[in-house]
Parts: C-alpha cells; sequence; structure tokens
C-alpha cells in the first residue's frame, strides 16, 4: 500500500521594493506567512493519476503517461503551475536515474479566503514549491533552498512569462528576505540550449538572497481591502506604456534600490525608525510610478487604510502588485494598535491575523 506523504509551503507579502523588483540585479523586501498551500501525493497502480485541488472546488484532473510524458486535456485544466512543478521535478528525476511513478496529488490551500478570494499572498507560487518538496520527497531527491528556488522558479516562470520570482523565493526561504531578482533572459537562454542539471549547478546571474532578522519592537500589520488584484496582468500594464527607456523610470529604479538598500540596514541594526522612513519612501516612489505609468497601484481602500495607519505612527503602503489586495503597516508594538485594527474594521478593511514563517527543515 503506498505511503502517504505531504509538504507545505508558505504564502507571502511584498514588504518594499515590488514592480523595480521586475528588473534584474534589484532588490525588495518579502517576508513570508503562516498561511500555506499543502501538498500529498501517494502513488497508484492504475493507469491514470489524478491531481485535486480544493481551490478549484475539488475539480479532478485525470492524466497518464505517454512515452515517459504526464499528458492532460489542455482544454479543461486550472492546474497550470501544478504541472509545471511536476514536468520540472520529473525532468530532474528523469535525469538522476529515476523510474516516473504514477500518483494521486492533493492540493489544499488556505491561501484564500472562505469565499475564494484571493489575499494576494502568492498562492501560485505556494502551490509551485509545494508540489516540488512532495514529488522531490517522493522520488528522494535531496533538496536544499537553493535548488528547491531554482526548480521552482523555472516552473513558474514558464507559466507566468513575467514577474520576479520574489514570491517564490519568500515561499521557499520563509521569514523576512531581502531578494534580488536575477536575469530571467539568461535563464531563458540556458532552457533552450543546455540540460536541466546544467541550469541547477549554475550560477544565476544577480541572483541574491538573504535572510533578515526583524527588531524585537517591529509589527507587522496586513490589511485586506477585499478587491483582489492580478499581480501578472498589472505588471504587464505598467510594462506596457512604454516609459521603460525614459531617465525618469532609471530614476525611479535608482531611488527605489538605494531606499532598499537603506532598509536592510535597518533590519542589520535593528533600526526600526530606518526601516519605517524607508516604507515611507518606498510608497512615494511607488506614486511615482502610478504618474509614469498611469496603471493605479494604490486604490481608495488602500489609501485609506494607509492614512489610519498613519494616524499610528505606522509606515504603510500597498504590498505587491496593488490594484487592490493587501496592504502592509510597520509600527513600533507598543502603540495602541487595536485601536488602528477596529478603525480598519469600520471602514470596511480586514485585518489578517497572520504571523511570520521561518522555515528550518531545508539548509540554504
Amino acid at each position: 500500500m503506498s505511503t502517504l506523504l505531504t509538504e507545505q509551503a508558505p504564502g507571502k507579502l511584498y514588504i518594499a521594493g515590488e514592480y523595480a523588483i521586475v528588473e534584474p540585479g534589484h532588490t525588495a523586501i518579502i517576508v513570508a506567512l503562516n498561511q500555506f498551500v499543502t501538498a500529498s501525493i501517494k502513488t497508484t497502480t492504475n493507469q491514470k493519476g489524478r491531481i485535486i485541488s480544493e481551490q478549484y472546488q475539488n475539480q479532478i484532473l485525470s492524466w497518464r503517461r505517454n512515452k515517459g510524458q504526464l499528458v492532460v486535456d489542455e482544454r479543461d485544466n486550472p492546474y497550470h503551475y501544478i504541472l509545471s512543478a511536476i514536468a520540472i521535478t520529473e525532468e530532474l528525476a528523469v535525469a538522476m536515474g529515476k523510474k516516473l511513478l504514477t500518483f494521486d496529488l492533493s492540493i489544499n490551500s488556505d491561501l484564500d479566503n472562505p469565499e475564494g478570494k484571493k489575499y494576494g499572498l502568492g498562492s501560485s507560487a505556494a502551490v509551485t514549491v509545494a508540489t516540488i518538496k512532495v514529488l522531490a520527497k517522493l522520488y528522494q531527491i535531496e533538496l536544499n533552498k537553493k535548488l528547491l528556488f531554482k526548480l521552482a522558479a523555472i516552473a513558474h516562470l514558464e507559466v507566468q512569462g513575467n514577474g520576479s520570482l520574489g514570491d517564490v523565493a519568500a515561499s521557499v526561504y520563509g521569514g523576512w528576505i531581502a531578494y534580488q531578482s536575477f536575469n530571467r533572459d539568461w535563464l531563458n537562454s540556458m532552457r533552450r540550449t543546455n540540460d536541466l542539471k546544467t541550469i541547477l549547478e549554475a550560477d544565476w546571474p544577480l541572483l541574491k538572497i538573504e535572510l533578515l532578522d526583524a527588531p524585537k519592537d517591529l509589527e507587522l500589520l496586513i490589511g485586506w481591502t477585499g478587491s483582489p488584484a492580478s499581480t501578472s496582468n498589472l505588471v504587464d500594464q505598467v510594462a506596457s506604456t512604454g516609459y521603460q527607456k525614459t531617465k525618469r523610470y532609471d530614476d525611479f529604479l535608482q531611488k527605489s534600490e538605494v531606499c532598499i538598500q537603506n532598509i536592510i540596514k535597518g533590519f542589520h541594526n535593528a533600526d526600526l525608525k530606518t526601516i519605517q522612513n524607508g516604507i515611507i519612501e518606498n510608497r512615494a516612489l511607488l506614486h511615482e510610478l502610478t504618474d509614469l505609468s498611469g496603471v493605479i497601484i494604490e486604490t481608495p481602500a488602500l489609501v485609506q487604510l494607509c492614512s489610519i495607519a498613519d494616524s499610528f505612527d505606522g509606515a504603510s503602503k500597498s504590498s505587491g502588485a496593488g490594484g487592490g489586495d493587501c496592504g502592509i503597516v510597520i509600527i513600533n508594538s507598543l502603540k495602541p494598535i487595536n485601536d488602528l485594527l477596529k478603525k480598519w474594521v469600520t471602514a470596511g478593511i480586514q485585518p489578517l491575523k497572520l504571523d511570520v514563517h521561518h522555515i528550518t527543515d531545508y539548509q540554504i
């Protein structure tokens, strides 16, 4: 009888540096949170395997093998990230001489609300990471965090086609991280010309991931505005406005990097005020980006979220792509936080009771 194997990956929120991070060599601060995607797997002796996800109302996707390849009907397939994660892990398994198995894979996510609306916690990244982790366990592939990140980054990028992969890094490394995005054009070229093991063993140009320790007096508050946003669509909108070759955009990138490096220094020095000043500056930079691109990043609900937080001496901004979803606040833990949260609720903003999630089960 087959043993049931289970793995998890956490969701994330961007703290600062979003949009600039899509440019290789730029940096963002991201945090992993204690909401998870759980992947469970067991082998089957049937000719067909199944993928089941509560996220899609327990819709069952059947698959089969054809000459070693996993084959599904793409016309009825909401499981693109899961399938990409399976494909990349099995590509590595084959390269390692492993025998491919048929299995049932179940996915359960608590990154969305009970009605299925997205909180913006990076469910596509987390499901990719969780799927790779549980398949690696099935095929007895030893993972460290760097290998897991590279596999998940390839799988995720091959579906989404854009983005920085910072959400993948947060799901892999956990805690607070400073993430510098790698050269994705290099990776795309390598995928066309090199085998997977060569790519995984290579140093990825510009990639840098650093774990950060938060000051003891730092409290992270998260508010959800109730307006789910599509990160890939917003990134596409910003990228399609044609301002990227202007001096103002270069200035935005440069100022964003200086701002993020100052925030990182705040973490290194356990200096909450420096971190807060950086958050305030980063919000102003996103306003500049809106002026440049014409894409609304900070919705009226997010403006209100920030305004309430600012009145309590919190440093606040939108998180991630903006356009809805969540706002974050960095505040001194001694401030009257419950009063702030009550004002949010009165304004129709839902506080999310989430904590930072640290990962210790994989080596760096």
